[in-house]
């Protein structure tokens, strides 16, 4: 049997695995959640449903072929799926993203696994927490352009009035006109279903496959979860972060945190060009704070932070280790979780195995879609 590591080790991390999950709102009707098959593994809670968006093969299929599709972009030069590619976890291997018009845009593109469980969307705003809500700001922005759709309305929406788009959007919602709403929606459930439970951790912890996982990413699980490395606190869960939320569980975490990347004046200032949490919430402690995303898939989503300025897993660990970086180790508005530890060259391995053990191969390459033009 896996976890063999001692009864109190075992319900430590079992609590761990099990506690960190909140929970927004109500659980939707029993209906919707039938119409389609998560496909979860066993014990796994599916993920909350809006009750106006119920999810549906028609939708995931419909909202897959519109993400990846150019014809959505207003130069049809660019998807959904540019900036999140399947083969790096639906992030990209860019330090931040560049939208359609070329625009650099200030921020890491966030990997969409398990984005479903999110109970907070986007790097720092504590107010998106629906996945159709947070899909408008790429496809409607002005300040960054992303897709560039506003003004451009009509013409981007005749693009999608043919034969093919017609079958699609009639299986979906029963209705063969195309509006933005239907579009929203099949989007959102297509990303709903990006789910990964498939990792190496996966078949050890929770199918008790001893050799699902090696002894070095063995010990480096028990760093993780340790109180002196403490990455658990901000990485806790089933999904490994904090931020978020099925129906099993009603919990309300803090998933934003001040990791100690800046502090330019030494009393915690992040740089201008974005400061975190404070921008949404104008509060003064929340300068500097992100969202800590999911673990899953770690291994491929690089670079690092919510600026990408971290490149490897290996520069991620000694980040940690050091407490922040240079000024950041005494922003005094930093983590408490953050306070820094000795690592020893073999514990820095481990911490790396035990991460690319996090890696759900079979998703990568399961959501390869090669269609990028309107049928």
């Amino acid at each position: 049997m896996a976890l063999i590591m001692g009864p109190s080790y075992l319900l430590k991390l079992a609590g761990y695995l099990v506690v960190f999950g909140g929970l927004l709102s109500c659980k939707p009707p029993a209906e919707n959640q039938n119409q389609y098959d998560w496909q979860l593994p066993k014990g796994f809670p599916s993920p909350l449903v809006p009750q106006d968006n119920p999810m549906s093969v028609a939708k995931v299929v419909l909202g897959k072929q519109l993400f990846f599709d150019v014809d959505l972009s207003f130069n049809q030069t660019m998807s959904c799926a540019s900036c999140h590619q399947p083969e790096y976890a639906f992030s990209e291997p860019k330090k931040t993203a560049v939208g359609a018009t070329g625009q650099n845009h200030r921020r890491n593109t966030q990997s969409l696994v398990n984005v479903a469980y999110n109970s907070n969307l986007t790097w720092a705003h504590s107010g998106l927490n629906s996945i159709e809500q947070q899909i408008l700001i790429p496809m409607f922005s002005e300040d960054p352009i992303e897709l560039g759709i506003t003004g451009h309305e009509n013409e981007i929406l005749q693009r999608f009035t043919n034969k093919r788009y017609a079958a699609l959007f009639d299986n979906a919602f029963d209705d063969k006109q195309v509006n933005f709403d239907k579009i929203v929606k099949a989007l959102a459930s297509y990303v709903r279903s990006l789910t990964s439970f498939a990792s190496a951790f996966d078949e050890y912890a929770y199918q008790n496959n001893d050799a699902a996982m090696t002894d070095s990413a063995k010990r480096g699980m028990e760093l993780f979860f340790s109180e002196t490395f403490e990455c658990f606190h901000c990485h806790g869960g089933f999904n490994f972060t904090q931020s978020s939320q099925h129906q099993n569980q009603r919990l309300d975490l803090r998933p934003f945190h001040n990791t100690g990347l800046y502090n330019l004046d030494e009393k915690g200032a992040y740089p201008t060009i974005d400061q975190g949490l404070i921008e949404v919430s104008l509060q003064p402690q929340d300068m500097g704070k992100f969202r800590a995303p999911t673990l899953r898939n770690v291994e491929v989503s690089a670079p690092y932070m919510h600026d990408g300025s971290l490149q490897t897993l290996d520069q991620v660990i000694e980040f940690y280790a050091a407490g922040g970086r240079e000024q950041g180790v005494s922003n005094p508005l930093k983590s408490p979780f953050l306070a820094g530890f000795m690592l020893q060259p073999q514990q820095k391995q481990d911490l790396i195995a035990f991460l690319q053990s996090l890696t759900d191969r079979q998703f990568l390459k399961s959501n390869v879609n090669h269609g990028s033009k309107s049928p």
